[in-house]
C-alpha cells in the first residue's frame, strides 16, 4: 500500500477546496516538459471525472514529441491563443498550479494569473516553493515528480479506480521523463509500486518511451552530432563541459521544438564527467536559455541561482541569460571555476581527455 501523502486534516481541506470549485484552470510552467504536461493531463482528467469544468493553459507549447498525449490537442497554449487562454482565467474559480514553485515561471501568462480572483492549489515538487501563491501548497521536493504526487493525490481522494488508460499514460509519461527514464531521482520502492498501478490500465510503457524517446526527425539526428562533434568544450580537471546552441545553427538544421531536449544529459556520459551547461539562444526572445545537469552531489539548483538567475533540483536545474551569447559564454566558465572544488575528482579517479 501507497503511504498516505497528506494527513487526514489537509486531506479533509483539498477535497473541500475541490469540491467547492465550479471551474478550473490548471496551468505549468513556461516550456512544458513531459512533468508538466502529465500531471496536468492526469489531474484534468481525475478533476472532469468528479465533475469539474477544466481547462488546461500552458503559458507556450510543449515540445512536438509530447504532442501525442491523450488530451494535449485541448490544451491551451497562451502565447498562441491569448484571449482563450484569459478568458477560461478569468471564468475560474479555482487555478491548479502544477509543476512550479512560483508565478514568475509562467512568465506573461504569470500576471495574467495574479489579477485572477480565483482560489489557487499548488501541487509541486521544486524546493524553495513561494507558499504565498496558493491557499493549499502540497510541496515534496523529495518526491521524482509533479506526476507522482498527482498519482498520490488521486489515489488518496479515492480517484484511481475511475483513472482511464489515458489518464494512466500521462502520469506515467511525466514520472518516465523527470527522471529520465528512471536513471536518476527514482530510488524509491513506491515509484515502482506507483508503476505496477499504472500498468494495471493496461498502457503500454514501452510505447510510451519509443513515443517520448525516439520520435524525431533526422535533422535532430544530425544537428545533435555537429553540437556534439563541434560545440562541445570539456573541461578535464574539473569534470565540466559547456556547448552552445545559437539560432543561425537552429535554422541551418531546421529545429524545432524539443529537438535539443536531453543533449544536456549526454556529456555526463563520459568517465568522470560531473557537470554538463547547455547555452541555447532563445527563439523567442533575446536571452540565452541554460540548462545544467549533474551527477552525485554537484548542486546544480545552488549555481543556476548564483550565477544563470534561475533554480531547479541537485542533479538538474535551469536558468537564463541576457544576450549575447558570447557574454553567457563567460559567465558559465566563471560558473565552473567558483565551483572547480565541487569538481574536482578524488585523489586517483579518472577524467576525461580531450
Amino acid at each position: 500500500m501507497l503511504k498516505p501523502l497528506l494527513s487526514d486534516k489537509d486531506l479533509f481541506a483539498l477535497f473541500r477546496l475541490l469540491q467547492e470549485a465550479r471551474r478550473v484552470v490548471i496551468c505549468g510552467h513556461r516550456g512544458p516538459d513531459g512533468d508538466a504536461m502529465g500531471s496536468a493531463l492526469g489531474w484534468a482528467e481525475y478533476l472532469r471525472s468528479i465533475g469539474k469544468h477544466t481547462t488546461i493553459v500552458m503559458p507556450n507549447p510543449c515540445p512536438d514529441f509530447l504532442r501525442w498525449m491523450p488530451g494535449c490537442k485541448d490544451v491551451l497554449f497562451f502565447s498562441d491563443r491569448r484571449e482563450q487562454a484569459t478568458q477560461a482565467v478569468e471564468a475560474a474559480d479555482l487555478i491548479c498550479c502544477l509543476d512550479f514553485n512560483a508565478l514568475s515561471r509562467l512568465q506573461d501568462f504569470g500576471e495574467v494569473v495574479s489579477r485572477s480572483k480565483a482560489r489557487r492549489l499548488m501541487i509541486d515538487h521544486h524546493l524553495d516553493p513561494d507558499t504565498s501563491m496558493a491557499e493549499i501548497c502540497i510541496s515534496h521536493p523529495e518526491m521524482s515528480s509533479t506526476s507522482e504526487l498527482v498519482f498520490r493525490l488521486i489515489h488518496q481522494l479515492g480517484g484511481f479506480d475511475a483513472m482511464t488508460r489515458s489518464g494512466a499514460a500521462c502520469i506515467y509519461t511525466g514520472m518516465m521523463t523527470d527522471t529520465g527514464g528512471f536513471t536518476y531521482a527514482s530510488n524509491s520502492p513506491e515509484i515502482y509500486l506507483i508503476i505496477s498501478l499504472l500498468l494495471t490500465k493496461n498502457i503500454d510503457k514501452d510505447k510510451i518511451y519509443r513515443n517520448v524517446f525516439n520520435n524525431y526527425s533526422a535533422n535532430r539526428i544530425r544537428f545533435m552530432g555537429y553540437v556534439l562533434g563541434e560545440k562541445l568544450q570539456f573541461f578535464p580537471g574539473n569534470r565540466a563541459s559547456i556547448f552552445t546552441i545559437t539560432r543561425e545553427e537552429m535554422k541551418r538544421f531546421r529545429y524545432i521544438r524539443g529537438d535539443a531536449e536531453g543533449w544536456v544529459n549526454m556529456p555526463l556520459q563520459v568517465r568522470g564527467m560531473r557537470l554538463s551547461i547547455s547555452l541555447r539562444e532563445d527563439t523567442e526572445k533575446d536571452v540565452v536559455r541554460v540548462s545544467l545537469r549533474s551527477v552525485d552531489d554537484f548542486p546544480c539548483n545552488r549555481m543556476a541561482e548564483e550565477f544563470f538567475n534561475g533554480g531547479g533540483h541537485l542533479n538538474a536545474a535551469g536558468g537564463e541569460l541576457p544576450f549575447p551569447l558570447e557574454e553567457a559564454v563567460r559567465t558559465a566558465e566563471r560558473a565552473v571555476e567558483a565551483y572547480k572544488d565541487l569538481l574536482e575528482p578524488p585523489t586517483g579517479t579518472p577524467v576525461a581527455k580531450k
